[in-house]
């Protein structure tokens, strides 16, 4: 990929933005999932990007009659060309990547907006989710940490050690500097988007709104297997952000090593949590074991967040 310099920001002061939504057999959810995102007043239009879908997706989307919504296939390309695709014929100022079984929250892309009119350097303003289960019912409790706050301005070292965005639909990314730096690498299978959030991070700053924004959907009643990943799953990412020319040249010298370790350390704790989400306590003591190899001083923190997971925080 090209490394491009930090963007001559502030840029433009129009607050357009588009919404893409890959999807691929998610009849069960999609039109709720698009429901939301048309109800925020400010998005201009929904792009709607089928991957070879073999459900009722693409019939749901074409009965949904809304100007804004546009419907375009990828003919199986995978989940990151999907949302390039989207990207490429959006016309929006900002752009927002919605997974098609996730909803966003009403006032959502509101609270997103006057977060960028606050920092008008910012190539992405992000926000907070919480978790639904497989039926919509809240499963998170997100909403007991209010005080929660979550980096702001230049942040790739703490973005390079961990993914503090996780879902795409929290965060608005400004369109010019996406395309700048390439959009998503359709290389990486999982944290495809932490990779593109760490190439946004090295051209300019973020600004967090403190809000819940999105109910982010945890497949617990009937897509165990398929929702579960194991440290193995996000190794090649880490790889990927640690041989990224452009990341690595924006980091604070000689911190590469212990940032990579960190991000280990972060990934591996995370499969531990969605383990016990998913009542797979062996897999997740097994992952903490992972983590006390690589450094045994982190081991109570992961150990900690991964009892929290048992209730949803």
């Amino acid at each position: 990929m090209a490394t491009p310099a930090r963007l001559p920001l502030p840029v433009g002061s129009t607050t357009s933005v588009s919404v893409v939504i890959p999807a691929k057999n998610v009849a069960a959810y999609v039109g709720e999932t698009i429901a939301s995102a048309l109800a925020q007043g400010e998005v201009i239009e929904v792009i709607v990007v089928d991957d070879g879908s073999t459900d009722n997706t693409i019939s749901i989307v074409r009965a949904i009659r809304d100007p804004r919504l546009r419907l375009m296939t990828n003919d199986s390309a995978g989940v990151s060309a999907a949302r390039n695709l989207g990207a490429r014929h959006a016309s929006g100022e900002w752009l927002l990547f919605l997974d098609a079984d996730d909803r966003m929250r009403p006032g959502a892309v509101a609270a997103l907006l006057a977060a960028a009119r606050g920092a008008p350097r910012a190539v992405l303003v992000y926000g907070d989710y919480n978790t639904i289960d497989s039926e919509g019912r809240q499963i998170g409790r997100r909403d007991l940490l209010k005080g929660r706050r979550k980096p702001s301005g230049d942040v790739l070292t703490r973005l390079a050690a961990r993914n503090f965005i996780v879902n795409g639909g929290i965060a608005l990314a400004r369109a010019e500097a996406f395309r700048a730096i390439g959009g998503f690498d359709t290389s990486l299978r999982y944290c495809e988007d932490w990779h593109c959030w760490c190439r946004l991070a090295a051209i300019g700053e973020f600004e967090f709104a403190s809000k819940l924004l999105l109910d982010y959907r945890l497949h617990t009643a009937n897509t165990m297997n398929a929702a579960i990943r194991t440290p193995q799953d996000f190794f090649p990412a880490i790889a990927r952000v640690f041989d990224d020319g452009l990341i690595l040249a924006r980091l604070p010298a000689g911190t590469a090593a212990g940032l990579r370790q960190a991000a280990e350390i972060h990934l591996v704790t995370y499969s531990a949590m969605q383990a016990v989400r998913f009542g797979r306590y062996r897999e997740a003591f097994t992952y903490l074991g992972m983590v006390g190899r690589r450094s045994f001083k982190s081991l109570p923190r992961s150990a900690l967040r991964v009892a929290l997971a048992c209730f949803g925080i």
